[in-house]
């Protein structure tokens, strides 16, 4: 008995300690904004960019929007589910006065149904709520392109859900880039891409900043 016990008590650790050596999606870029706050952390009562590759590969937010103390935390093909997992680590820490998000896209090309992509984007609007209940909350549209020209349907309902449900809270904003980068025909623009046909060139950033910064909330 006593070593059928010793057995499993060695299973046991041995499964904890393969669990415990297993990093989650993301990992070390989340520990490199650790690190780089560390170093020098932001100030607060800035605005919080928040979400997936469309900030990560905008280089120049933080210069493009100096004098709003912007931040930007976008992190590689993150999801609506990965920023709820890292909201205490690239969210809460700032204190913000203002959080954009941009995210759900991926969501929706991993399989995510438009409605579970709401839900996943209400259950972080309530958590961002409830630890700071007066901080300014805005929504950028999932946007479209050519390498996902598939997903549009869905991506047009997903952001219809959550343009709908935000119309029903206090102090948030729904930015609508969706249709800016459309052309005539209804299709994303071809010129505003790189290479990949997903991620955006200067000309797309530039639809982005003039679209974007009437709601940002100046100190």
């Amino acid at each position: 008995m006593r070593l059928k016990n010793l057995l499993f008590l060695i299973a046991f650790l041995c499964s904890t300690l393969a669990f415990a050596q297993q990093r989650p999606p993301f990992y070390q870029e989340i520990e490199a904004f650790k690190k780089a706050d560390s170093v020098r952390m932001p100030v607060k009562n800035g605005i919080l960019f928040v979400g997936s590759s469309s900030f990560t590969m905008w280089k120049d937010l933080e210069k493009t929007y100096q004098k709003y103390q912007a931040i930007n935390r976008g992190f590689g093909g993150s999801n609506l589910a990965n920023a709820i997992y890292y909201a205490d680590d690239i969210i809460f820490p700032y204190q913000p006065r203002q959080i954009v998000i941009y995210s759900g896209e991926n969501d929706i090309a991993e399989g995510a149904t438009p409605d579970v992509t709401f839900d996943r984007f209400k259950l972080l609007f309530s958590l961002i709520r409830k630890k700071m209940p007066n901080v300014a909350i805005s929504f950028i549209s999932i946007k479209p392109s050519l390498s996902r020209e598939k997903f549009m349907p869905q991506m047009l309902y997903a952001n219809e859900l959550i343009k709908t449900y935000l119309q029903t809270q206090t102090n948030v904003s729904f930015i609508d880039v969706y249709h800016l980068m459309l052309q005539e025909n209804g299709k994303p623009m071809s010129d505003i891409f790189i290479k990949d046909n997903l991620h955006m060139n200067q000309k797309g950033y530039d639809i982005w900043t003039k679209t974007i910064t009437p709601y940002l909330i100046q100190q």
